[in-house]
């Protein structure tokens, strides 16, 4: 099945309209025991709730009246299924474009199975898919609600911006004798930046931050049951805590092939945490950028295609007594329904002429992230991952070409086919030039 290549724009038409902001958040920690997602190793649904699970929601709107969302949520991902159901509704009761709806997951691997997504990384006992069904239902509910009630709470604001640093993401691509393993790579790509964004009355008092990193959420180990926001739930407790009355949304960044380092602890997860709100408060205390408006934003549906794969494939997998259930699981899923690309969200969200936060889907390495940065150094960018949906890791060229977790392994917990055909860095960056585009962005080569 081919997939319809999708533009969706919007430009608010007044330069440098003021702005209003509203916030809200959402408790959205399942009730009584759960399945967690992110890791195989799983083997029964938590024991205790560490930290509350939240979705939190940022209306921007300016002089135009057009409105623009964004909701950071303490989860592993939205499957496409939540997301556009999400989408839909915010459009029907509140009148939300798509190009200015913005579902970032800060992708704890502490929070509960989002259904169907990962689904085929588990077996799971009797009784708890429906579980997991009746928890989306009600997320789905929820994050529409918190949209709502952001957009009740518009009134004037001053946003401003800046950018830190924090040092404890490690790119985990390790290079071994026999391949690429996910470890320890002191050598490997990075971006240690912290982005914050600041949203302030007209008094000065802080309503909320935006802040972001691109490091895996995963401080946290599988043998961990209790749910919790890891190390960005920890940053996201610690402002609030800072700033009575604000609200901090953390945004993932493209961290695939990042994790923090050390690892392992609670305690390292409240270390890293008390690191990046640290570094967020420090910037917000500081000289900071103006953002205006007006706000454009672009949203783009591509089509990313499969290397090909022979049903011999699965077949053997399924005659072979060592394959993982996941993978006998992802095998019956292709001979009955084959595979060949799968949809990809592209989104981008300009702030007059002075910052554009641009999100992808998926699990994004951060080869995206520095290459996006260098062709588009003009002015101040933002790139976000894990955004709108998250249906597998997507790896760079260069990431595809070395192999290892990113570039195939994940394919079978995520029950795709397998690997992206060569071109996918490509097909990435020709949804992302439309979209920046459309925003008025163009290359520092132009």
């Amino acid at each position: 099945m081919k997939i319809a290549f999708v533009v969706l724009f919007s430009v608010a038409q007044l330069p440098g309209a003021a702005l209003r902001a509203g916030v809200a958040r959402i408790d959205i920690t399942p009730r009584g025991p759960v399945w967690m997602s992110g890791y195989a190793s799983r083997n029964h649904p938590s024991v205790a709730v560490r930290q509350p699970l939240w979705a939190r929601a940022l209306a921007i709107e300016d002089g135009s009246g057009a409105r623009t969302i964004i909701v950071a949520s303490d989860l592993i991902g939205l499957p496409a299924e939540v997301a556009d159901q999400v989408a839909a509704r915010a459009h029907q009761q509140f009148g939300i474009e798509r190009a200015r709806l913005l579902l970032n997951s800060s992708h704890t691997h502490t929070g509960p199975v989002v259904w169907p997504g990962l689904a085929a990384m588990f077996t799971l006992p009797a009784g708890e898919e429906a579980r997991l069904h009746d928890y989306a239902s009600r997320l789905t509910g929820d994050l529409v609600t918190v949209i709502g009630q952001a957009i009740a709470d518009l009134s004037p604001a001053q946003f401003s911006y800046g950018f830190g640093q924090a040092g404890f993401a490690m790119n985990r691509r390790e290079p071994t004798a026999t391949g690429i393993k996910i470890g320890v790579n002191p050598s490997g790509p990075t971006d240690h930046a912290v982005p914050v964004i600041k949203v302030a009355g007209p008094d000065g008092h802080l309503r909320a931050v935006l802040f972001a990193y691109a490091c895996h959420n995963t401080t946290l180990n599988g043998d961990f049951y209790e749910v919790s926001g890891d190390y960005a739930g920890f940053a996201e407790a610690r402002l609030e805590a800072d700033y009575p009355g604000a609200t901090a949304l953390f945004i993932a960044l493209c961290g695939g092939d990042q994790n923090p380092n050390p690892r392992g602890t609670i305690e390292l997860a409240e270390q890293h945490g008390r690191e990046l709100a640290a570094e967020a408060h420090r910037i917000l205390d500081g000289p900071l950028g103006p953002l205006r408006g007006p706000l454009r934003a672009a949203y783009i549906v591509t089509a990313l295609p499969f290397a090909p794969q022979s049903p011999a494939t699965y077949e053997a997998d399924l005659a072979n007594p060592k394959a993982s259930p996941a993978a006998k699981r992802r095998a019956r899923s292709m001979l009955d329904h084959p595979v060949q690309e799968t949809s990809y969200p592209v989104q981008a969200i300009r702030f007059g002429k002075d910052l554009t936060l641009l999100a992808l889907s998926g699990e994004v390495v951060v080869d995206y992230d520095l290459r996006s940065k260098r062709e588009y150094s003009v002015e101040p960018l933002i790139v976000a991952a894990y955004s709108n949906s998250v249906m597998c890791y997507i790896p760079s060229e260069r990431v595809l070409r070395e192999g290892g977790y990113e570039a195939q392994d994940n394919m079978v917990y995520y029950g795709q086919p397998g690997p992206f055909a060569p071109g996918v860095e490509t097909r990435v960056f020709d949804a992302i030039n439309q979209v920046m585009k459309k925003v008025g962005r163009s290359t520092a080569a132009k």
